[in-house]
């Protein structure tokens, strides 16, 4: 599975980060970034799918 972030729609709410910090981070304007490649381990995937879900933009989407 790989994560990433659509930069035209997030507005840097963060909550991705504070759920997922190992794979996302903010950036220079506050604006959410994957972290590496977007691959995720099966350690994080829960708190992916909870980052999905709370993201007011929808800006995160999550490939198989």
């Amino acid at each position: 599975m790989k994560v990433k972030v659509d930069p035209t729609m997030c507005m840097g709410h963060a909550r991705c980060v504070s759920l997922a910090p190992a794979l996302f981070e903010s950036d220079e304007l506050g604006n959410a970034v994957v972290i590496g490649d977007g691959s995720v381990n099966s350690k994080w995937e829960e708190a992916v799918k909870l980052a999905v879900a709370n993201c007011p933009e929808y800006a995160i989407s999550m490939i198989e």
